[in-house]
């Protein structure tokens, strides 16, 4: 099988995903086709020689709905030959997409392929397509006590794992201090793509890092999620979970492109990356957000590598809970993991996410001479996803 390389990989810069939020005034399909531009002209391609786009996207309704993937490739000005496709693995989404590419090429599919995620959260509210109706049925005689929300899944967590308030405060406010320090250094410079806003100016600093952000700050913050009625279900809840120790919400987009590493030598482009290993993996819809633990622990499998020879580990931040509860297990250096920041700090854009963080995971890798690089990522509905590249 030929290797597929990671040739490049763009995302925007993060917005507050609310009304008044840096992007809020940008249409998803212009977040996500500025990124896909950015692809071209960054790396002098024809267009006309990608032979799919496979976008991520969680709320596929209104703004973002009718195949948002397809929408942007045109307002990229991609030929309309170029076809594109929308697929939706909750918080996953964008990494799955980039599984489903990379594959792809190994499989010889495909020769050229970009694997991309948006999401407008301040103009298709998180929610916004659920599951109503008779739909639910079958999921009650399975689950008769019912499912709850992500929340709820990280609190469940914290009490597993005996994860104290303090600990998951320290560990969001450490996520700003890295994300602060990263923009500093002009550490994001290579990954990040201008965004025109409406009013002439042009985005290009994550809008939801906060500098000043502390442990003691953030200890005045009230729980999130708390429920008298999930109270009665899971007494050993202590209700830690809170705005502060969690993702906020956001907008952003972000690309991939991914060939073969033949096609990309016959083009004189640069493979910064080979894909690895791939892993997806469901897990208890309950506690939900448990799925990054034993996808980490099938790659690692499938890759024959590990976990000593990781050099940095995206481990999304939905919640400051799952990747304490995951470090928890794999007893990882503490400084390989999430070492620009993560989602508490940079946001977390649910479709665009999975290739925001492999942006950040590679860029990291070349500049710290890094070799191999995990990211893995919760996923609603109880799943993860992990993909393991290999810096070229």
């Amino acid at each position: 099988m030929p290797d597929a390389v990671i040739v490049d990989i763009v995302r925007t810069a993060s917005g507050r995903g609310k009304p008044g939020g840096a992007l809020s005034g940008v249409h998803p399909v212009t977040l996500l086709a500025t990124t896909l531009r950015a692809l071209l002209e960054r790396n002098g391609l024809d267009p006309a020689l990608v032979e799919d786009v496979i976008a991520g996207c969680v709320g596929q309704v209104g703004d973002q709905s009718l195949n948002i993937g397809r929408n942007a490739l045109l307002a990229a000005g991609f030929p309309e030959e170029v076809p594109a496709t929308t697929i939706d693995r909750q918080c996953g989404s964008s990494q799955q997409a980039m599984h489903f590419a990379a594959q792809g090429v190994m499989a010889g599919a495909y020769d050229i392929v970009i694997a991309c995620g948006v999401e407008s959260m301040s103009r298709v509210p998180i929610g916004t397509s659920r599951l109503t109706g008779s739909p639910q049925a079958p999921l009650s005689e399975r689950y008769p006590e019912g499912l709850v929300n992500q929340g709820i899944g990280a609190e469940l967590i914290a009490a597993r794992w005996k994860l104290s308030r303090e600990e998951l405060d320290a560990y969001a406010a450490e996520s700003h201090r890295r994300a602060s320090a990263a923009i500093d250094d002009g550490a994001f410079a290579a990954e990040i793509v201008p965004v025109a806003l409406p009013d002439g100016g042009v985005h290009v600093i994550d809008e939801t890092v906060r500098p000043a952000t502390t442990p003691a700050g953030l200890a005045g913050l009230a729980p999130a999620y708390l429920d008298e009625a999930m109270t009665s279900r899971f007494p050993e809840i202590t209700w830690s979970i809170t705005p502060g120790n969690s993702s906020p919400l956001t907008d952003g987009a972000s690309a991939a492109l991914i060939m073969s590493e033949p096609m990309a030598a016959s083009l004189g482009l640069r493979p910064r990356a080979r894909f690895r290993s791939f892993a997806v993996v469901g897990s208890d819809p309950v506690l939900m957000l448990t799925g990054p633990i034993p996808a980490t622990e099938r790659i690692l499998q499938r890759s024959g590598l590990g976990i000593g020879q990781i050099d940095a580990f995206e481990v999304n931040e939905a919640f400051a809970s799952v990747p304490l509860a995951w470090a928890r297990e794999f007893d990882v250096d503490p400084e390989k993991l999430n070492p620009r920041g993560g989602a508490i700090a940079l946001g977390h854009a649910l479709g665009g996410s999975g290739v925001r963080l492999a942006a950040t995971l590679l860029n990291h890798l070349e500049a710290t001479d890094g070799q191999f690089g995990l990211q893995t990522m919760c996923e609603g509905g109880g799943m993860a996803n992990a993909t393991i590249i290999e810096r070229m």
